[in-house]
């Protein structure tokens, strides 16, 4: 699939070098020289990259990309400036921008830096189609919230299947206590308390109640989900 790509860029020679090397690459191509038709364009959603300079006419890049991201709209951004200072670096992350890239720049790092955004993006993409994920015997739909081991139903509360799901997306893997505690509890620092092994033990029992293990302890590391 050819990828689409939106550069708003009021240096006209820029934008055409620019343009000129992404359509000899296979992107598709649009431009806009100014923030008010980047912004309208931009926010019909149809592509799949936005590339903005930080100073445009009429609306700048910051606050196009600020009114875009309040929009909802999550498409990758490069933000491309004469501005190349760390506050102005972050300044342009802060508004919304996915990376941003100072002038003046190689054509090789801006193109290394659109696959790179257009790779997370695409696999984002599969990631929230996927449905199910099935672990050895074990098959958890993500659309109706169900798990099934064996083709013996698994009931779970929703931490539960919360936590189930985390592990599943690492399976065969090692998942700390603490990397736990940040996904699933949201809680960026280990409270001092047992409340990951008393959910794991729950969670344990349920899911090896008639079956061979599945969840296994890894010493002084963390729990690991998988078949053998």
């Amino acid at each position: 699939m050819t990828h689409q790509i939106l550069i708003v860029e009021d240096d006209a020679a820029a934008a055409e070098l620019i343009a000129k090397g992404l359509g000899e690459a296979g992107f598709e191509i649009e431009i806009c020289a100014d923030g008010h038709a980047g912004l309208a364009r931009a926010g019909q959603g149809r592509f799949d990259l936005w590339i903005f300079d930080r100073m445009l006419p009429g609306i700048d890049g910051l606050a196009m990309l600020d009114a875009l991201r309040r929009q909802g709209l999550r498409t990758p951004a490069i933000m491309l400036s004469a501005l190349g200072t760390v506050d102005d670096k972050v300044g342009g992350l802060a508004a919304g921008a996915d990376d941003y890239l100072a002038k003046p720049f190689s054509f090789a790092e801006l193109r290394a830096r659109i696959a790179a955004l257009l790779r997370r993006a695409d696999r984002a993409e599969s990631d929230a189609k996927a449905t199910r994920i099935i672990v050895g015997d074990l098959d958890i739909d993500l659309l109706s919230r169900t798990v099934v081991r064996a083709g013996r139903p698994v009931p779970l509360v929703a931490r539960e299947f919360h936590l189930l799901e985390y592990l599943a997306r690492h399976a065969g893997e090692v998942v700390t206590r603490t990397m736990m505690l940040e996904h699933v509890w949201n809680c960026r620092f280990d409270p001092g308390s047992n409340v990951v092994d008393v959910h794991i033990g729950r969670l344990r029992r349920k899911l090896e109640e008639s079956e061979p293990p599945i969840l296994h302890t890894v010493r002084g590391a963390g729990y690991r989900l998988a078949a053998v």
